[in-house]
């Protein structure tokens, strides 16, 4: 599992290095190799980081396709919240909700905390094992399954197959 949390982040640091210079010039390439392999030998001695993600072509698939989802996720509620900005006399009822999710890895659950805040409206506040409290601009229901459906359920299926 060692070894594969080091291939994992050379290569996320490395796709990272060619992105952020827009070249694949060999000296590009070359110093992009290293500068990624110095990193990942000095600070994955002891990470685990990666050892939940399952390496599968279905896995991948599905990161792909999770991608789209939450940009369209993204895109609704930023014209959601817009609307609401330049639409004062729309209703609006925030509150805190509860949700539960079905994601058992710890990284799992916090990339759908994480996409959940970053969507417009929505905030987690906080995760406690598989519920999740989040502060929601226009709470429809109090009931935790309607919750669920409505904030989680999106996310959480592309994320189950990711990461379990």
């Amino acid at each position: 599992m060692k070894i594969k949390n080091h291939i994992i982040l050379f290569l996320v640091l490395l796709a990272v290095w060619l992105l952020l210079n827009s070249s694949f010039e060999i000296h590009i390439l070359i110093v992009g190799v290293v500068v990624s392999l110095i990193i990942t030998l000095i600070f994955c001695r002891n990470c685990n980081v990666f050892s939940e993600i399952k390496l599968t072509p279905k896995a991948f698939f599905y990161a792909i396709i999770y991608v789209f989802v939450f940009s369209a996720a993204l895109i609704k509620s930023n014209f959601d919240v817009a609307r609401r900005v330049v639409t004062p006399s729309l209703p609006i009822n925030p509150g805190i909700v509860t949700v539960k999710t079905k994601l058992k890895s710890k990284i799992g659950r916090l990339i759908l905390a994480n996409s959940i805040t970053l969507t417009p409206g929505t905030l987690t506040i906080d995760i406690k094992d598989d519920i999740l409290y989040i502060h929601w601009i226009d709470v429809l229901s109090t009931n935790i399954d309607e919750d669920t459906q409505q904030i989680v359920s999106r996310f959480e299926k592309y994320l189950e197959v990711i990461y379990g």
